[in-house]
């Protein structure tokens, strides 16, 4: 009876929202380079997967952070996986951008929103997923008001279990 209902709901309102403790749906994008990239590439490592788009200022201004982390983490099983949902018509922004504003870790190409839509079918952005090294959902963070960054950054040490955060999560 459940899966009727489910089959049912998602017949009439598409996918639903990713959560935490569900498994990441995998997904295959081409980075900003032309490169396919696949979720399945980081296993076992702790991934943020950013949603964003040019026009969206709150996005802007979390990439900083987003860059911050990957810089403070990458070499404790870390990256972030930034995913631009800009249409074809407006995706010729997302390089230069990428490139005014330093970013080194993946960014790929949502066009299609068909990766949103696996996690966040309402479109919100600036949208996070944080995924443990086990390919779960440890926390979603819906939009970017400033000061956020120091929650999704203690996320991210739990999650690696560094720092104080991991100590008080045991």
């Amino acid at each position: 009876m459940r899966a009727l209902f489910l089959s049912l709901m998602l017949a009439l309102f598409g996918a639903f929202p990713a959560y935490a403790g569900d498994e990441a749906p995998g997904f295959t994008l081409r980075d900003i380079n032309g490169k396919q990239v696949s979720l399945s590439d980081f296993s076992g490592q702790v991934v943020l997967i950013s949603f964003w788009a040019t026009w969206c200022t709150p996005c802007q201004a979390e990439m900083p952070h987003l860059q911050r982390f990957y810089d403070t983490y990458k070499d404790k099983g870390f990256t972030v996986l930034s995913i631009n949902t800009d249409d074809a018509r407006s995706s010729s922004q997302v390089k230069p951008l990428v490139k005014s504003k330093g970013l080194t870790f993946p960014v790929l190409l949502d066009r299609e929103t068909s990766v949103v839509a696996l996690y966040n079918p309402a479109k919100t952005l600036p949208y996070g997923v944080l995924l443990a090294s086990d390919g779960s959902i440890a926390q979603v963070f819906q939009g970017y008001t400033p000061g956020e960054e120091v929650h999704v950054e203690e996320a991210i040490k739990t999650a690696l279990g560094v720092g104080a955060a991991a100590a008080a999560a045991e």
